[in-house]
């Protein structure tokens, strides 16, 4: 890797500034050794701020550029991944806009869940599968990459693991295909400062970086901004896709996918728990897409019926999920109406499923199909 054109400081307070002619203009004099942590991309008094952990000598330092709003197209930022000899670049996007609900004439769909920080069972299930090549181009075409939720937490790898999606979605679109990023509970309780499963290395990075966690992910953030143009809910060609399930009471409620979405984005990060009214209410609470799991827990000769009412409901013919694990590998149930996609990446047992010409999958790190439905 290329070595850093100035020293490093020990701590740069907000609003320390390099030079206009800094590294974000000049990507090629950047970095160096081990990128620990970042980058950090926030919005503060007119200007752009990249903010860094890089560690060299055993030691943790911070690296912080800006440029004006105006020159944001110019920047060009280093992700590391899991391999510490090899990083890709990520090129800010021009403009944010709220995702659309529903897609059609889908031809092949790669899904999975819960990665929760674990960038190499990402990269890995992402290249043996032939959704991206060794150098993080999008190689899938026109195929839907649908990930359901919970990339935050538990591992050490969450900002690479986010930057490698924001950076597929504009490789995918060149293409013809596209990337899902549907919410889950995780996303959640990021942004509104539920912080109980967030590892300590990144409550440390942010007081280093001298910056509140939550405001990482917050407004005045890439990232953050980023995560409030998601979903919650999804309809991809014939599947439903959210993170935690439908539940009865969602099923009572009758509104549009489209309107769920519209009702739930304003209140990604609250805190208060105190919503306008009971529909939002029941949305993120234990009965909501977030958080149920009684598809597989507590099961009732009901949930069948539950089921189809959702497929009807939404004109779909599968619902998709993550949030629960209840086996080793992608699991089918009820008759291939429904598939749970959550399983153990960190402990190696890596899967995803694929839905190519109405036939169903489970792949692996190893690039093997196994059908299933």
């Amino acid at each position: 890797m290329k070595k850093i054109a100035f020293s490093f400081l020990p701590f740069l307070l907000l609003g320390s500034l390099l030079p206009a002619t800094g590294w974000l203009n000049h990507f090629d004099q950047f970095i160096s050794g081990n990128i620990y942590d970042g980058p950090y991309v926030l919005y503060k008094n007119g200007k752009v701020y990249a903010e860094y952990i890089v560690e060299e000598d055993q030691s943790k330092r911070v690296k912080v550029d800006s440029v004006a709003l105006s020159e944001k197209a110019s920047i060009s930022l280093e992700v590391a991944t899991d391999d510490p000899a090899k990083t890709f670049v990520v090129r800010l996007k021009s403009k944010l806009k709220d995702e659309e609900s529903e897609f059609s004439k889908i031809k092949k769909t790669l899904v999975l869940s819960d990665i929760e920080g674990n960038f190499g069972p990402f990269r890995k299930l992402l290249q043996a599968n032939g959704v991206i090549d060794k150098a993080f181009n999008w190689t899938f075409g026109d195929g839907h990459l649908v990930l359901i939720g919970d990339f935050f937490d538990r591992g050490d790898q969450v900002t690479e693991v986010l930057w490698l999606i924001y950076s597929l979605e504009e490789k995918a679109r060149a293409a013809g295909g596209y990337v899902h990023f549907v919410l889950g509970n995780h996303e959640l309780m990021n942004m509104s400062g539920d912080l109980r499963y967030v590892r300590p290395k990144y409550i440390g990075d942010a007081a280093l970086l001298n910056e509140n966690y939550v405001m990482l992910y917050g407004e005045n953030s890439e990232l953050g901004r980023w995560l409030r143009t998601k979903n919650i809910i999804e309809k991809v060609g014939n599947t439903l896709f959210l993170h935690g399930g439908f539940s009865g009471a969602m099923n009572r409620l009758d509104m549009s996918i489209n309107r769920i979405n519209e009702l739930s984005r304003p209140y990604y990060s609250d805190s208060t728990n105190n919503y306008p009214d009971a529909s939002t209410e029941l949305i993120f609470g234990s009965e909501g897409p977030f958080w149920y799991r009684g598809y597989y827990m507590g099961n009732t000769p009901n949930t069948s019926l539950q089921i189809d009412s959702t497929l009807f409901k939404y004109g779909v013919r599968h619902i998709a999920t993550g949030h629960t694990i209840v086996a080793d590998t992608v699991s089918s149930w009820y008759n291939g109406r429904l598939f749970d996609t959550d399983v153990h990446h960190a402990a190696g047992q890596s899967e995803a499923l694929l839905i190519e010409d109405d036939k169903f999958y489970r792949i692996n790190i190893f690039g093997e199909r196994i059908q299933i439905f």
